[in-house]
């Protein structure tokens, strides 16, 4: 199993910045792709950017220039810098792992951490 812990939310005005972590524990040699979503009220999650363990991100057009994820494999970290952050941005954001791991006798593909709340006043 893998357990994830966001940190990092919190409030910020319009345009500041935001630096999320997201520490994976147990058996991280199973993930091969790491991600960051958010859902806001009402909403869907959807996905705000991923990382491969070769190190290729992919954006949505939403936060392309605004939003870099990148991974510390020592720490076995992840973070998301949140940059220009808008009042669309208000959101609980979840950290994802995506691999393979036998659990239980059955297939388990992915990993969810608890979410983390950003709120971006106008």
């Amino acid at each position: 199993q893998v357990q994830l812990v966001e940190s990092g939310g919190g409030l910020v005005q319009a345009g500041g910045s935001l630096r999320l972590s997201c520490a994976a524990t147990g058996s991280i040699s199973g993930i091969n792709t790491m991600g960051w979503y958010c859902q806001a009220p009402g909403k869907q999650r959807e996905l705000v950017a991923m990382i491969t363990n070769g190190g290729t991100t992919t954006y949505p057009d939403s936060v392309k220039g605004r939003f870099t994820i990148s991974r510390d494999n020592a720490k076995n970290t992840v973070y998301l810098q949140m940059n220009s952050l808008k009042p669309e941005d208000t959101a609980v954001y979840y950290c994802n792992a995506v691999g393979r791991w036998m659990v239980n006798g059955k297939w388990q593909y992915a990993y969810w951490g608890q979410g983390t709340q950003v709120t971006v006043s106008s």
